[in-house]
């Protein structure tokens, strides 16, 4: 879609692709295989196919691009971070373009059972009452599978060679709440800061920004954590933005979410609208701002962010603009 020659922009393009925990399916089944047959019978691809920053490295080969070639793996946070991570290697011109965003699949017997284990998982046995981000109805997210990548470019270079853009990253922030390994801080106080820290590195007030794609996993604490914190950051303007989970539409995707919902924040901008909070019915006093419930809307948009807050406590948010020539 980019259209970008691989070939002739080899050594000025990296990439950055997340994956929360890897090739866990891999781990499971080879570790079964050695159990049955002796070790020595595990997969010579066992290796390479688990550990989580080959993706990066297959698409880096694939498409003979010698740029900076990483991995985050900063769990849920870690999409967001390939793309922001991205942003900055550009901006400071060690690159003119990054493969960046994130990948996960971890639908698995161990994976679903660990996150089962830790109260995470939405226990419903209804498809409609399932992953409820916002909705007094929650109790945990839906896992999900999937990927979401995009094409960062230098400005003058994409529009040199007539790039169809899509939006404009102006914004990046990452930090730690350093409070504990699953739980967010009180309040959501990581998730302030670093939203501050996006709009700073944007140069934009608060008062601009018109959408927010909200981390909005479906559990209880994250999402009026994450309530408050946009309370917090946005003041009197928290009431005018649109705040949604498409969470509530794909699952959580884990190291994969940010990388998707930086695909749709892009669009939300391009198309200029914004997309629903599906399976939304019982409002919570704790989660009172403009989810688009149900249906997405026409809204004129210039500024969005997209928030992931991750296991560990890494906050990560980027801040989009609307492409206009």
């Amino acid at each position: 879609d980019s259209g970008l020659d691989t070939e002739a922009n080899a050594k000025t393009t990296g990439v950055i692709l997340s994956s929360g925990i890897g090739g866990l399916p891999t781990i499971e089944e080879q570790h079964t295989r050695g159990e049955e047959k002796g070790m020595e019978k595990v997969s010579p691809y066992f290796v390479p196919m688990s550990i989580a920053n080959m993706a990066a490295a297959q698409v880096a080969i694939r498409f003979g691009l010698k740029g900076m070639c990483t991995c985050p793996v900063t769990a849920c946070a870690g999409g967001t971070n390939a793309v922001g991570d991205a942003f900055h290697r550009i901006r400071d011109g060690y690159e003119n373009a990054m493969v960046c965003g994130g990948a996960e699949s971890c639908i698995s017997p161990l994976g679903i059972g660990g996150f089962t284990s830790m109260k995470a998982l939405s226990t419903s046995t209804d498809p409609d009452a399932a992953s409820l981000p916002f909705d007094a109805r929650r109790g945990g997210f839906v896992m999900g599978e999937g990927s979401g990548v995009l094409v960062l470019e230098e400005l003058e270079h994409a529009k040199a060679r007539g790039a169809h853009i899509y939006a404009e990253v102006v914004g990046y922030g990452a930090n730690c709440d350093a409070y504990h390994f699953t739980a967010p801080a009180p309040g959501g106080a990581g998730a302030i800061d670093c939203m501050k820290q996006t709009l700073a590195d944007a140069g934009i007030a608060p008062e601009q920004v018109d959408h927010i794609n909200a981390h909005g996993t479906g559990t209880h604490m994250n999402d009026s954590c994450e309530t408050a914190a946009i309370h917090a950051v946005f003041g009197e303007h928290a009431k005018e933005l649109t705040v949604v989970s498409t969470k509530s539409m794909t699952g959580h995707l884990l190291g994969g979410a940010g990388g998707v919902e930086a695909v749709f924040t892009a669009l939300a901008l391009r198309d200029q609208f914004a997309p629903p909070t599906i399976h939304y019915a019982q409002p919570d006093p704790e989660c009172d701002l403009d989810y688009v419930p149900n249906v997405g809307r026409a809204q004129n948009m210039t500024y969005a962010l997209s928030n992931s807050l991750g296991f560990g406590g890494h906050n990560a948010c980027i801040a989009l603009r609307r492409w206009e020539e």
